[in-house]
């Protein structure tokens, strides 16, 4: 999944870097100083928050059902539940359910606690994009 990621321009300019343990990928955003959105606090941007979200999403699904293409998403939302500091940050999903055609999606980001997510994300994703076209 390293390399699904390293195909990815906007992945490419996060400076995402992938972890496996066996089926499940945690994604690390590396803290650089243009991820902050607000300066005065600072604080993360919640584009890069939520783009990093999707991009691990989009890893897990796609490392748990191959495709000759991208999971496409059908609808993402994601809930800020803290600033994000100036640091790295760390990313898991999980697919709570998948159909033929269709998987739902849970992601967390935190940075230095896992059990205080700064943000998290529920999506779905279309999965049999080539019976569709």
């Amino acid at each position: 999944m390293t390399d699904l990621l390293h195909r990815l321009p906007y992945a490419r300019f996060l400076g995402l870097l992938t972890e496996a343990d066996g089926d499940n990928l945690t994604v690390t955003m590396p803290f650089a100083d243009r991820l902050i959105g607000n300066p005065v606090l600072p604080a993360l941007h919640g584009g890069a928050t939520a783009a990093l979200l999707e991009l691990t999403a989009v890893a897990q699904v796609a490392a748990l059902y191959p495709r000759l293409r991208l999971p496409r998403p059908i609808n993402v939302n994601v809930a800020y539940l803290r600033s994000g500091r100036p640091v790295d940050v760390h990313a898991s999903a999980r697919i709570s359910r998948a159909g033929r055609r269709v998987a739902h999606v849970l992601a967390e980001a935190w940075q230095d606690d896992r059990a205080q997510p700064i943000a998290a994300l529920t999506a779905h994703f279309l999965l049999a994009v080539g019976d569709l076209e």
